[in-house]
């Protein structure tokens, strides 16, 4: 593995010369959350081509491979949106993909990651996130590309953070979900190279939040009460090692939100923005609007809107 290091400004910002032909610039919508709330905004990244930020790290990572790295074909792990930015770029370059896939994924997220041409391998939750922190898995053949801890990834989401203080100067908060670190690592990496004084906040479910449990007992943390739930794309079952020195310096805290509050997050999104999101994408919403992230402005990304439409509505009914 290679060391740790901070993802420096530049190396966010040749990321984002690397990837712009295959990302978009996602939009920054203003909320009505009703007479009262926090000024907030949602950096919708649900919009990107495979519905999920994890794109931008994809593309950059695989953008970085040598020729030989190409060659050998790559693979990942995922419980779906890391599977599917990775398949989307490999795809355009022409290169081999593999995913060791959560078996309870969406189907949604299983069916896309194959219609980009992917090979699943399914495995069980507690497989794929033994594999994560090893960064192997017995049986897959080419350069493997870690879904959180690989320094390219974390540089391709470290984009959103440069778009979101150049759309919005004032910000004085910016909150996103937290699973195996990668997306705020990056976010928090560009925001506070621009503007340290912005604070940085984590957002997990109150059944997998094990880095609230780590800044509480002071070093990274196995989350034993972990219990999966409707917020498959976050919520790991603990922190590992690199990926705390990766957040330390870059994320001021963190806000627990109940599965409640980010159901009724995701309602709120699509009858307000009508924004589709995922339970993941939701909690930094429902992280603002439970008063512990101050009155704003607030940017709160949506990390992704990769749900079966059937469990959407369900979700957003009750």
């Amino acid at each position: 593995m290679d060391p740790v290091r901070p993802i420096a400004l530049g190396d966010i910002e040749q990321a984002r010369e690397r990837i712009a032909g295959t990302v978009i610039r996602t939009p920054l919508v203003k909320l009505d959350a009703g007479r009262g709330s926090a000024e907030i905004y949602l950096k919708l990244e649900n919009l990107q081509p495979t519905n999920a930020y994890k794109i931008r790290g994809a593309a950059n990572a695989v953008a970085r491979l040598s020729e030989e790295e190409r060659s050998r074909g790559v693979w990942t792990i995922s419980a779906g949106n890391a599977g599917q930015g990775v398949a989307y770029a490999a795809r355009a370059l022409g290169v081999p993909c593999s995913v060791v896939a959560i078996e309870t994924a969406p189907q949604t997220k299983l069916d896309r990651m194959r219609a980009l041409g992917a090979t699943i391998v399914p495995v069980s939750y507690e497989e794929a996130w033994r594999a994560a922190e090893a960064h192997a898995f017995a049986g897959m053949d080419g350069t493997f590309i870690h879904p959180f801890d690989n320094h390219d990834f974390i540089a391709g989401h470290g984009t959103m953070g440069l778009e979101i203080m150049e759309d919005l100067p004032a910000v004085r908060t910016v909150i996103a979900a937290i699973g195996g670190g990668g997306l705020i690592t990056g976010l928090g990496s560009a925001v506070k190279a621009i503007d340290p004084t912005v604070e940085v906040i984590g957002a997990e479910p109150e059944t997998a939040a094990p880095y609230a449990l780590s800044l509480e007992q002071g070093g990274p943390r196995r989350f034993t009460d972990w219990t999966p739930s409707f917020v498959d794309g976050a919520g790991g079952q603990s922190v590992t090692q690199r990926m705390w020195e990766r957040m330390q310096p870059v994320v001021d805290r963190t806000i627990i939100v109940s599965l409640e509050e980010t159901r009724q997050a995701m309602r709120l999104m699509a009858d307000k923005a009508r924004a589709i999101s995922e339970g993941a994408g939701a909690l930094s919403v429902a992280a603002a609007l439970g008063g512990k992230a101050g009155d704003g402005p607030i940017v709160c990304v949506v990390s992704g809107g990769n749900i079966d439409l059937a469990k959407f509505s369900e979700l957003i009914s009750i």
